[in-house]
């Protein structure tokens, strides 16, 4: 198990550029079984969680190809769908979330789509319902075994229809939508997630020959087609990168540049940092993050009660942020009510900032009151355990500012979401060491 040491109270300097977004490539990749034909994609991050899903697909019988940096060829003109119903299929695809995205367009284009209950974050229960509700609604009939606890769909052929989805699940509404675009007639997927990365599918699902009009809306209209073609695909950069990368110019008073960040996909991000009094410039296609030299002081809300930040699905605020918005209101002139309303248990990493001396009342599971320090008294430093990838790089941004050396372990957690952090954090003058 590896280990991260970090000797924080540094400033940093200089820029550091966003890895492609993990989010997106999970759907992306999965996309590439919808066609036998060739499909390249670009700007694909070399993280953990992406290179398990290369390495599912390689083992479907997907020809894959590097052919750079974050570059890589597809081409899925030989499935062997045998392997779906190996043991061996049933203990990778329970190592990863983004697996359960294979099963839409496995079953659109094969009649049939297994998966065992994916693992990943212990962020709370995060449910399939959506997700299978819609492909029995196309007309799959669908399988449980509890005793395995693996899933299955299977149809002859899907015929499109109109579903209004309990829930606005982006891997839900990807899902539904990959099996779609080659149903029989129109589907229309209302309250469907409309974040940029799904967005981003829509996109390269049309320019392969499929027929989705409201992309960008809640409400998709997808005519089915016969085939697929193949396409050329770049990634968006990873919005929650760039977040976590606010969060660290401000805690540890830095100034640094995000380059080409797509600003046009940020949504509420600026804004929300500028509530917490950040400093976050546009330069172009660049994030411009002076040093905080003075602090930073939190706004209240017009009545001048205290300022409250949520998550919501897009275009609300993102979940995967609230904790380094967390982390840096550790530090701010103020106070804020952080509210995790979408997962249950992405809170309780709290009480090892509380150990680092962060003044947090943990309110319940998903509400916590932050009361700034001001720089006044500095966190100190600690050994903790990462438990998932958000609050393991929160905490390793309370270290960089932190007083000491601080010890993080379990960082593979941070690995499945972040690209040799590591290495791009010691180009911009952190002091952080990798300890196998």
């Amino acid at each position: 198990m590896g280990t991260f040491k970090i000797e924080g109270g540094h400033q940093l300097k200089g820029s550091i550029q966003p890895q492609g977004a993990k989010n997106e490539a999970l759907q992306i990749l999965c996309a590439v079984l919808l066609t036998p034909e060739l499909v390249t994609i670009n700007n694909i991050p070399d993280i953990v969680d992406v290179n398990k899903l290369i390495a599912l697909l390689k083992k479907l019988g997907v020809k894959v190809e590097k052919l750079g940096k974050g570059s890589y060829s597809f081409q899925a003109d030989d499935v062997n769908l045998k392997y779906l119903e190996s043991d061996e299929f049933k203990v990778d695809g329970r190592g990863l979330r983004g697996s359960i995205m294979i099963v839409g367009p496995l079953l659109a284009r094969f009649g049939k789509g297994y998966i065992p209950k994916p693992g990943g974050d212990k962020i709370g229960r995060r449910r399939l319902d959506t997700h299978f509700e819609g492909l029995i609604k196309l007309g799959a009939k669908f399988g449980y075994s509890k005793e395995e606890q693996f899933y299955g769909v299977e149809a002859k052929k899907l015929k499109g229809t109109y579903m209004l989805l309990e829930e606005a699940s982006v891997t839900g509404t990807a899902n539904i939508l990959m099996a779609a675009v080659l149903a029989e007639g129109q589907t229309t997927i209302y309250n469907a997630a409309c974040e940029p990365y799904l967005q981003q599918l829509c996109k390269m699902l049309n320019r392969m020959g499929a027929k989705i009009s409201g992309v960008g809306s809640n409400m998709l209209i997808i005519d089915g087609v016969d085939s697929l073609g193949g396409t050329e695909h770049r990634m968006l950069p990873d919005m929650i990168e760039i977040g976590s990368w606010i969060g660290l110019a401000a805690m540890t008073k830095s100034e640094l540049t995000i380059t080409n960040v797509s600003w046009e996909d940020l949504g509420l991000i600026p804004e929300t940092f500028r509530k917490l009094g950040i400093t976050v410039e546009r330069q172009g296609d660049d994030i411009h993050i002076p040093a905080h030299t003075n602090g930073y002081e939190i706004q209240s809300f017009i009545d001048g009660s205290i300022l409250t930040i949520s998550d919501a699905p897009w275009p609300g605020f993102t979940p995967d942020l609230l904790s380094i918005i967390l982390v840096v209101a550790t530090q701010a002139r103020g106070s804020v009510l952080v509210h995790q309303k979408m997962f249950e248990s992405r809170l309780f990493f709290v009480d090892k900032l509380i150990d680092m001396g962060a003044k947090i009342i943990l309110c319940d599971p998903h509400r916590a009151t932050v009361i700034g320090h001001d720089y006044k008294s500095t966190l100190k430093a600690t050994t903790m355990t990462s438990p998932d990838i958000r609050a393991g790089v929160s905490l390793l941004i309370a270290a960089l500012s932190a007083k000491g050396t601080s010890t993080i372990q379990n960082i593979e957690q941070i690995d499945r979401g972040y690209e040799n952090i590591d290495e791009r954090l010691r180009a911009i003058g952190a002091h952080i060491e990798r300890v196998e």
